[in-house]
């Protein structure tokens, strides 16, 4: 966190002219360096916090372990140094590993012209749709989408910060998340519940944001069948949680979901 004073508040009238501010809290941004193998592996800017959970749930979503036994030791590289964590794989996940940082360069040039189709492929031979089928209670969905400001600190003190938030089938909190970014936000909040193996307990991820494929591809990698969110997924995050058999809602004008697929999770009796 950061104090700044602005150096003046411009009012919507030339007329009423303009004062100066209090001070006030901005959010932190800094690159985190994740190290896999003893190499670099990936550099994100994110809220300082919950780094070591940040590397396992992005670990998780990039396919680089499946179980929290694949990681033989995740720390910081030195004991100070909160901007650098090292992860290191058991000797069988040296392969996937390899296999994942081809993916991630193929994905990332920007001339491979690699579609929409063609990326839900891709992902889709990567990740195994979810079979699970039981529902959740709707009113619990509403109730953890629209409680979910209470448990945004970051937010009521900066106005900058994205949260995810883990809840069970009956709808209680399990673990909630903030981060400037919407991705770092759900890589925190998985990470910590993958460390702490109770996982799949989690049902149903409420997002402050929009769904992007990425968020899709996130929770998937981590079983997580139901993404509630504030605002409304992209067309390709439909498509691939269309293909994973996951559901996806949005809030509606007034007291009520925009149910894109999978609307058989939901209770409404």
């Amino acid at each position: 966190m950061h104090r700044h004073k602005p150096s003046a508040a411009l009012p919507w009238s030339p007329e009423s002219g303009y004062r100066q501010n209090d001070a006030m809290d901005l959010i932190a941004e800094e690159p985190l360096s994740i190290r896999v193998q003893g190499r670099p592996y990936v550099v994100v800017m994110r809220t300082p916090g919950d780094e070591l959970a940040h590397a396992a749930g992005l670990c998780l979503a990039e396919g680089l372990v499946h179980d929290q036994a694949d990681i033989a030791q995740l720390a910081f590289c030195d004991g100070d140094d909160t901007n650098t964590v090292t992860v290191t794989l058991q000797e069988n996940c040296a392969r996937r590993l390899a296999q994942k940082g081809d993916r991630r360069a193929y994905i990332s040039q920007t001339g491979c012209g690699l579609c929409g189709k063609e990326l839900i492929q891709d992902l889709y031979t990567e990740i195994r749709p979810i079979a699970d089928q039981r529902a959740v209670p709707i009113a619990a969905a509403w109730t953890a989408l629209s409680g979910l400001h209470h448990h945004q600190p970051l937010r009521a003190q900066t106005r900058a910060a994205h949260a995810a938030a883990l809840h069970d089938r009956e709808g209680r909190l399990l673990a909630v998340a903030e981060d400037v970014g919407r991705h770092n936000a759900l890589d925190k909040v998985i990470g910590r519940l993958f460390l702490d193996k109770q996982l799949s307990e989690a049902a149903m991820v409420v997002l402050s944001s929009r769904i992007s494929y990425e968020l899709v591809q996130k929770a998937a990698c981590a079983r997580i069948p139901i993404m509630v969110a504030v605002s409304r997924p992209t067309a390709l995050a439909v498509a691939l949680a269309e293909s994973l058999n996951m559901t996806l809602a949005t809030r509606r004008p007034g007291d009520g979901f925009w149910v894109y697929t999978g609307a058989n999770r939901f209770q409404t009796d």
